[in-house]
């Protein structure tokens, strides 16, 4: 038998952390490592935040789940609190950002079968998208990594070049219900979606009766130095998907709606066995404890521009690697003019965690509580990677 006992399906590097406090994380030998991957935007508050922590063994020693047959006392209070900063008048718990665009999806079709048009169960969604690795959400991808292997998948979404707003306006017809995009690709290579494609999806979705989904699984939660991306804009959704961030390591995720676009979801058309227990919202409403507050988004977004500007003026010293900085807050990502996965595992070297994204491009996604000590030390980390790396030449 050669396979492992963990089925082989990640390709992990050679870090094997054991421990993790407040940015850094450590492996067995305690050997140190900056961390600005944050489990690829997960870990919001950091390592072991004494008040997540806090939260979650109080619950854990109270009733850590409950059935979703009975009432949910903190899974109401949790969803108040999001209601009442949101567009949202409803929410949905699950486990996963994939459950979560699972919701959105079934949300939005939904809403179309009550309201009489079955035969607008088809989405616009765009290229270089990553909405999450379940049989669905593969379905509205048009990246053959994920779907290999897998097809037939349902044939229910048309992919279009993200920012294209007159592809979008061309593709609608009758079979269209529901525009699915992320304000921000994360996955595609931090790539924001301008002001225009943005206002104009909303503009399309309202002329012709559609809904319109942001998938703020990465970009949401104070990311960006706003609770939700969507705030940059102006520009509110009718259906949201969110993970990652609100559970600051504990798996959470959640669909908000408004009551018009989750008019057909209605006892018996969806439910989860673990979303919204306890425990789950222990986590969540510790981290929106810490994070929807005024003063430390705004400290997310000044951390943002003290790292975009470092990045800024390290790139001139390496500028035959590096070609350009971008993304919003503490979402931003390097441009490299080679492989970016490649430099990433260099860097882990020097010390230091980053993620890679599509279009040769490094995630930089550090906790949210990073202080300027934190960004100097990224900073000098990439650049000591930077003076030794020597890129593989194309074959």
């Amino acid at each position: 038998m050669t396979i492992t006992a963990m089925m082989p399906v990640y390709g992990r590097c050679e870090v094997a952390p054991v421990r993790g406090e407040g940015c850094y994380l450590y492996d067995a030998e305690g050997r140190e490592w900056l961390d600005f991957a944050s489990g690829i935007a997960v870990n919001a508050l950091g390592h072991s935040h004494p008040h997540l922590i806090g939260a979650i063994q109080k619950q854990a020693a109270t009733l850590m789940h409950i059935s979703n047959l009975y009432g949910a006392p903190d899974q109401a209070r949790t969803a108040q609190r999001l209601v009442d900063r949101t567009f949202a008048d409803t929410v949905f718990f699950t486990n996963s950002g994939a459950e979560a665009l699972e919701c959105a999806i079934k949300t939005c079709r939904r809403h179309h079968f009550a309201a009489g048009n079955p035969q607008k169960y088809r989405i616009l969604t765009f290229s270089n998208a990553f909405h999450g690795r379940t049989m669905a959400t593969i379905s509205v991808t048009d990246q053959h990594k994920l779907r290999d292997g897998f097809e037939p998948l349902p044939d229910w979404a048309t992919v279009l070049p993200f920012g294209d707003l007159e592809a979008a306006t061309a593709a609608i017809d009758d079979s269209i219900g529901g525009i699915l995009v992320e304000p921000i690709q994360g996955e595609g290579g931090i790539r924001p979606g301008t002001q225009a494609f943005l206002q104009g999806l909303r503009d399309l979705a309202d002329k012709h009766g559609l809904l319109l989904i942001f998938d703020e699984v990465q970009c949401g939660v104070g990311r960006t130095g706003e609770l939700f991306a969507y705030e940059h804009y102006g520009i509110v959704p009718d259906i949201m998907s969110i993970a990652k961030g609100i559970g600051g390591g504990f798996p959470v995720g959640a669909c908000l709606a408004t009551e018009h676009a989750a008019s057909g979801m209605v006892v018996g058309t969806h439910g989860s066995t673990f979303g919204g227990n306890p425990l789950a919202m222990a986590a969540a409403n510790a981290c929106l404890d810490i994070i929807d507050d005024r003063a430390f988004l705004d400290h997310v977004k000044d951390m943002g521009l003290r790292l975009r500007q470092g990045l800024e003026q390290m790139i001139p010293n390496h500028d035959h690697l590096f070609e350009s900085v971008r993304g919003v807050g503490l979402m931003l990502g390097l441009k490299m003019k080679s492989d970016s996965r490649a430099f990433v595992g260099h860097a882990r070297s020097h010390g230091i965690l980053t993620v890679a994204a599509g279009d040769n491009v490094i995630r930089l996604l550090p906790p949210l509580i990073i202080e300027e000590r934190h960004v100097r030390e990224a900073i000098d980390k990439l650049s000591d990677a930077a003076r030794a790396y020597v890129p593989a030449q194309a074959a």
